[in-house]
């Protein structure tokens, strides 16, 4: 099968200069517009789709992100995997600033966000017990070495919805969970992948140590954006290796992403709202062929 990587850009993460052939698409959804134009290309022979997830000039705040057109977007313009990079506070002493941390857990603190593209008139359950591709968190590790990037494989992600740091009583409690990194963006965004067949991978880049260390110092926007920067140079060097790594020729997920829908819509066929499928075209279009088609 032929790979096409789709990348999601956070904060500092607006383009991907070293793409060829490039090209931008602004594609529509159902579910709304995404955050800005798709840019194609392809990378050491390996065909890309970027997108800035704050838009382009980083407009769109964490909350404002529009989730499901992004993941929809990707789907329809043929991805099958996606690799987000995004910017993440630290509760690691071992974790400081300049360091890549390549996660395998959430824990979801946002609200008021839509979380899933199933709803009343198609109902699904998918799991996100790993939410992670492992075969991307390997290639993105080996990547990671090779460059002498400082990094940690594996890593609890807490989400929070923003666009304000945590409090010190927050920052602390979330510590006291076992977390890793805290970030405003990774959710929902992976479970959308998973619901879409779509093998997703993060890699978060440390830019501060949240407020929880007992030094006096606090998160502060002016030391956020000189790190960040020295992280977006290490990311785009990250992903034209992860690139080359992957290759353009693809193996299934070892955890069977491409096939969750299978056992997941609860909703009989004969149940299912037709206004509510003809959304689901591209992310569910798999399972629901025969009912589109009706």
């Amino acid at each position: 099968m032929q790979r096409r990587i789709g990348v999601i850009g956070g904060s500092g993460v607006y383009a991907l200069d070293a793409l060829e052939r490039v090209e931008k698409r602004a594609v529509e959804t159902p579910w709304g517009a995404p955050s800005g134009p798709l840019t194609v290309g392809v990378l050491g022979g390996v065909e890309m789709v970027f997108l800035a997830r704050h838009g382009e000039g980083h407009t769109i705040p964490p909350s404002d992100v529009n989730y499901r057109a992004n993941i929809d977007a990707m789907k329809r313009l043929g991805v099958t995997d996606i690799l987000s990079v995004s910017a993440c506070g630290s509760f690691r002493e071992e974790l400081p600033p300049g360091t890549f941390v390549v996660v395998d857990q959430f824990i979801d603190r946002t609200s008021g966000r839509e979380k899933s593209f199933f709803g009343t008139g198609c109902v699904a359950h998918v799991s996100m017990a790993m939410p992670v591709c492992p075969a991307l968190g390997d290639a993105l590790e080996a990547s990671l070495k090779s460059l002498a990037i400082p990094h940690q494989r594996g890593g609890v992600y807490l989400a929070i919805d923003g666009p304000q740091f945590s409090s010190l009583a927050e920052s602390l409690l979330y510590k006291s969970w076992g977390c890793d990194v805290i970030g405003m963006t990774n959710m929902p965004e992976a479970k959308l992948a998973r619901e879409a067949e779509v093998p997703y991978a993060s890699v978060a880049m440390v830019t501060d140590y949240d407020c929880w260390r007992d030094d006096g110092a606090h998160v502060e926007v002016a030391d956020i954006l000189e790190v960040m920067r020295r992280n977006t140079e290490a990311a785009r060097r990250l992903v034209v290796d992860v690139a080359a790594r992957l290759g353009p020729a693809r193996a299934p997920s070892p955890l069977g992403i491409e096939k969750t829908l299978d056992a997941a819509i609860i909703t009989p066929p004969d149940k299912r709202d037709p206004a509510v499928l003809a959304k689901l075209d591209a992310v569910a279009g798999r399972v629901l062929g025969a009912s589109l088609r009706r």
